[in-house]
Formats: structure tokens, sequence, C-alpha cells
């Protein structure tokens, strides 16, 4: 098995992050979400390399990875659309959301497009209850979203 140049920058950013964190109670949580950000999603090959440094076993490693649904397995698309599904957004049009985001970017929730335009996923709350249906695109909430609006965001999404 060979090890290729993004394997060692990928591998040398979580050593870095876990030597950053070493010294706190319970660093996993802060050491995926650092890993996360630092690469836009937490690789498959963290999850062996975590368990050794933090003296844990693959299967506690993975099993909060796979437990917390904020954590990705691989990278978003260059816009992500997260669409509310709580109570409020529901009753007010999420569906026709969800509907209209499967239609135009031609995927479903949890997934990305293959030309890694656009990632669009569900989230239960955005904390706009008053203004839904909501949806945030790269980490900015829009209220009272309408089919229509969302349609431009995924046009621009993918044309850019």
């Amino acid at each position: 098995m060979t090890t290729s140049v993004s394997d060692l920058t990928t591998q040398a950013a979580i050593s870095a992050i876990v030597a950053a964190h070493r010294g706190q109670r319970g660093p996993l949580l802060p050491i995926l979400h650092a890993i996360q950000a630092e690469l836009g999603h937490v690789p498959q090959e963290a999850i062996p390399l975590l368990a050794r440094e933090l003296n844990l076993s693959r299967a506690d490693v993975h099993g909060v990875v796979s437990f917390y649904h904020d954590f990705r397995r691989e990278p978003a698309g260059r816009t992500t659309v997260r669409i509310c599904r709580a109570e409020a957004c529901q009753a007010l049009g999420a569906g026709a959301l969800v509907t209209c985001a499967r239609d135009r970017a031609g995927v479903s929730l949890g997934e990305t497009r293959a030309d890694g335009s656009v990632t669009v996923e569900q989230v239960f709350c955005l904390g706009n209850c008053a203004l839904g249906p909501s949806v945030e695109v790269n980490g900015e909430v829009f209220g009272r979203m309408s089919a229509d609006r969302l349609r431009s965001i995924l046009d621009e999404a993918v044309s850019s």
C-alpha cells in the first residue's frame, strides 16, 4: 500500500489538530470539529489515527462521527443548502422546498451533486421559526424561503 502526498498532508493536519487539543479533557469532539473545519470533512483515515492518539477504540471514534449528523464523511459541495425540517418550517412549506431542491439540483437530502457544486441537507431547527420556512446557505440563514428563491439559489450554485 502506497501513501500519497494528500494522505500525508491529511495525516499531518490531523496530527497537528490532535497536538493542539491534547491537554483538554474529553478532546474528541473538539478535535473532530477542528478536523472538519480544516479539511471540510472527517475522512475515514482519521478514525484509526484518532483512536491511536487518544487511546480509544476505532469503534468509539466511529460511533461519535456517525452519531452526530454535522460531521461529514465526504467533502461538501461548494455551496451547502440546509433546509429546516422542524415542525414550524414543515407547517409553512419546507416539504415543497425539499421537492424543489431535489428537482432543481438533482440530489436528495444528504447528497452532493456529482460536479461538486451543491450539497443539500436537512436540519431540525435553524432557530428562525417565526420566519419559516427557513434555509441556511453557506452558513447564512434565510427566512420566508419560497421555491422560486430556492431555485434561484440552486441555479447560481450550479452555474458558479
